[in-house]
Formats: C-alpha cells, structure tokens, sequence
C-alpha cells in the first residue's frame, strides 16, 4: 500500500474515532431535563439560576447555571467545567472536590447515561 493511500486510511479512521468518541459523550439535553428536574432543581432551580425552593437554606449558595462558569478540574486537565468534571461533581457530590457539602452525590442513584444527559440540560441552561 502506498504512502499516501495508507496516510488517507489512518485520517478516515481517526476522524471516525473522533466522531464516535463525541457522539458517545453527548448528552441529550431533554432526557436530562427530567432527571434535573427530579434531583437538581429543588436547589438549582428550573431554570439553573441557584434559586429553587431548597437554596434559601444553603450557604455557600447553588451554582447559577445560566452563568456557564464552573469552579471545579475534577480531573486535573488544567479545565474547570469540562463535561468530565460536571459528570464528577454530579456522581460524587461537589464536596469530594471542596464544595459544598450539601450536594448530593447522585452516582448512585443516576446511569452514566443520566449523568451525560444531565450534562447536557445543565449546559443548555447558560444564557
């Protein structure tokens, strides 16, 4: 086989990888909205804005969400907030990574499914 012929073959497939990889890991934004709904939100609030019901009684107060912005590298890339550290905070509750200790962790309860959908709803929340 040729250089350029096997040069071709190796990009085709790194491409396929790499689109495979990124389908894989994201979310669906409305499936999460349902598991958001049923575990985040009483804190968060429905719109992400760190206002639900529950916030008025912690402190430090929830995330806000519609901000985008994301305090925890939970595993260390130099990238606070990636889909990976949002995954980490959610399954093992942000006081692993010295946050609030009222969060839950929701691995548990929730697939790594959930989690990425979840994921997804949360990004879909910055305004």
């Amino acid at each position: 086989m040729n250089r350029t012929l096997r040069s071709l073959l190796v990009s085709a497939c790194a491409l396929f990888a790499l689109g495979l990889a990124m389908s894989a890991s994201a979310g669906d934004a409305a499936a999460g909205k349902a598991k958001y709904d049923m575990f985040c939100a009483s804190c968060h609030g429905p719109e992400g804005k760190g206002d639900g019901p529950v916030a008025v009684a912690i402190n430090p107060p929830p995330r806000d969400f519609s901000e985008g912005a994301f305090k925890f590298d939970t595993d260390e890339d130099g990238s606070a907030g990636t889909d990976a550290d949002l995954r980490n905070v959610i399954a093992n509750g942000a006081a692993k990574y010295g946050g609030n200790q009222m969060m839950a962790p929701w691995g548990g309860t929730m697939s790594a499914a959930d989690l990425d959908n979840v994921v997804a709803f949360i990004h879909s929340l910055k305004q």
